[in-house]
């Protein structure tokens, strides 16, 4: 379903997914994860704002992901909220050893919703489950949290590649989704009459055999 690299083939769709939350919750170790399968010990926090693509196959289309890691900083936030913009999936990241950091989600949660297209696939991610130990957010209020503002949610350890394949593939996958059935619209595009958001091009599929879910469960503790 999905390969680290680009093919050497044409691309169907790029889409573009957003990495918010605070600082230091770990966004850059998972897009480097998901990107490269790589964790950096001597992450620096991010400036500004850098992306990543992987090219992904979903349902024999060649999808590529191109992943913004924004930077959590306070001070960096009128910057990176200009790109939202043109963004179809979000991972709204927290770290769940440090209470703040989800106590803050309410609030990134209401500006991405204020600057993206209102379509937008959205998944709630507790990073950083390897330290269960030094816990401060229990999976249940993060579950309710998810369940009351129609998210995906799933924990994750970027160290110990738990679960990350899996959040990026269901965001990227549950967008495909959107897009075969009804062409995902850009608010901005509406008025001008522009087809879609991403190529024009017209995607039919047969119904999906089964849909995407999220297993709501502990995060060490994959199936």
């Amino acid at each position: 379903m999905s390969s680290f690299g680009d093919f050497n083939q044409k691309i169907d769709y790029v889409l573009k997914v957003v990495l918010i939350g605070d600082s230091a919750v770990g966004k850059s170790q998972l897009l480097s994860r998901f990107a490269r399968n790589e964790f950096n010990l001597d992450s620096k926090a991010t400036i500004g704002v850098e992306f990543q693509t992987r090219t992904l196959v979903i349902d024999h289309k060649t999808v590529k992901a191109q992943i913004w890691d924004t930077a959590g900083q306070e001070r960096y936030r009128a910057v990176t909220s200009a790109y939202y913009r043109g963004a179809v999936g979000a991972m709204l990241v927290y770290d769940i050893s440090k209470r703040q950091t989800f106590d803050h989600v309410a609030r990134w949660l209401e500006e991405l919703r204020g600057h993206a297209d209102n379509n937008i696939v959205i998944m709630l991610v507790g990073n950083k489950c390897d330290l269960s130990n030094l816990r401060e957010v229990p999976t249940e209020d993060a579950k309710e949290f998810s369940q009351r503002e129609g998210l995906f949610f799933l924990e994750t350890s970027a160290l110990e590649s738990i679960n990350v394949e899996t959040a990026f593939i269901t965001v990227l996958t549950e967008i495909y989704r959107i897009i075969s059935k009804k062409a995902l619209i850009a608010n901005e595009d509406q008025a001008s009459g522009n087809a879609t958001l991403l190529t024009g091009t017209k995607l039919v599929l047969p119904e999906a055999d089964q849909d995407v879910t999220i297993k709501k469960k502990s995060c060490c503790s994959l199936a």
